[in-house]
């Protein structure tokens, strides 16, 4: 009876949880180096400027 509810577990909780801080870490980043990427794109102009206010 243990190891199919330790299936069921890992089924709902383990795996869920694991996919959502995965992709919490891609997405951090993926934002990261896309700014860090236009920042230094627009370096010297106003939008950069405006961008930091």
């Amino acid at each position: 009876m243990l190891g199919p509810a330790l299936i069921i577990l890992t089924l709902v909780v383990v795996i869920p949880v694991g996919f959502l801080i995965t992709m919490s870490v891609v997405a951090g980043l993926l934002g990261w180096t896309l700014k860090t990427e236009v920042d230094d794109t627009f370096e010297g102009t106003e939008d950069l400027t405006v961008s930091r206010l």
